[in-house]
């Protein structure tokens, strides 16, 4: 028969507990932090007119002093659309930000709340790339680059948002920006200024001549594609456009006429052809016809 255990009554732990207060008190300062501050509730709109923007806003308060750090220091932050903020009395830098859009403003909070409507003077871009007579381009290949429209000094333009999808809606105050598509990641490049209006969707379509080529280097013709070969594509005018280690070199090429050099061991071989655009097509160097040797 199993024995059964008792289990010992534990003693109370002797705490010294420090003495509390039979009540908090209500009117005390420190039971009132929002006593001494006023509510700030702000909006934001495109355009001046527009309804408010209820979602995708970030706001950002403020302080107007630097701090050690020589930065603004940030007293308080909010997501999403309107929202309101409990502040102290005193100045005030309101930012809001939608997207790459954002307006910014001094405050000064008084006693008693306080409404403000924020105008962004901002407009949507939407961009996508096609062939001529209107071919779709993978949209895997297809990238977009965003810079102001001004030139500095360096004659260079800043970056404002790489890298952009097509048929993505981006956010951006009014104004004009260089949009840069590229087609693959060689010479398929188009260049475009394009205006932003308030309140509106710009949709930009640009037009590539381009095709997708795929070169292998073969001992005759439709046969297998030989390993550890280097290529490297130059155009008409001898400058060179984009270089590739494999058997296959794949790559998007801007209509024109190129030559393909394949080095392989110790033998360069070379082709001329031509880049239609929208005709993909796969080009063949024959590692069986005239060649050069590797100098050195």
């Amino acid at each position: 028969m199993p024995q059964i255990m008792a289990q010992e009554k534990l003693a109370a732990p002797n705490l010294e507990l420090p003495g509390l207060n039979e009540y908090a008190n209500p009117d005390a300062p420190e039971n009132k932090p929002l006593a001494s501050t006023s509510e700030l509730i702000l909006e934001a709109k495109l355009r001046d007119g527009d309804s408010d923007i209820e979602r995708g806003l970030v706001w950002r308060v403020f302080s107007p002093e630097p701090g050690d750090d020589d930065k603004l220091p940030l007293i308080a932050s909010s997501k999403g659309g309107t929202t309101s903020f409990h502040l102290p009395e005193g100045s005030y830098l309101v930012h809001v930000t939608f997207g790459r859009a954002g307006a910014t403003k001094r405050i000064t909070m008084h006693k008693g709340a306080r409404h403000e409507s924020m105008i962004l003077d901002a407009g949507g871009l939407k961009l996508n790339a096609v062939l001529p007579s209107g071919g779709k381009i993978p949209e895997k290949l297809l990238r977009f680059s965003i810079y102001e429209s001004e030139e500095d000094n360096t004659n260079d333009r800043s970056l404002i948002i790489p890298d952009v999808k097509p048929n993505s809606v981006v956010r951006l105050n009014t104004g004009t920006y260089h949009v840069v598509s590229n087609y693959g990641s060689a010479n398929a490049i188009i260049r475009a200024d394009i205006r932003v209006e308030a309140g509106k969707l710009t949709e930009a379509t640009v037009e590539h001549r381009a095709a997708q080529i795929t070169m292998k280097l073969v001992r005759e013709r439709g046969g297998e594609a030989m390993a550890d070969t280097s290529w490297s594509i130059v155009n008409a005018s001898g400058d060179p456009v984009r270089e590739s280690v494999g058997a296959y070199a794949s790559m998007v090429l801007a209509e024109g006429e190129y030559v393909a050099i394949a080095k392989n061991k110790d033998r360069i071989y070379q082709r001329d052809f031509k880049v239609i655009s929208g005709q993909n097509k796969e080009v063949e160097v024959l590692a069986n016809g005239d060649y050069e040797p590797v100098e050195g």
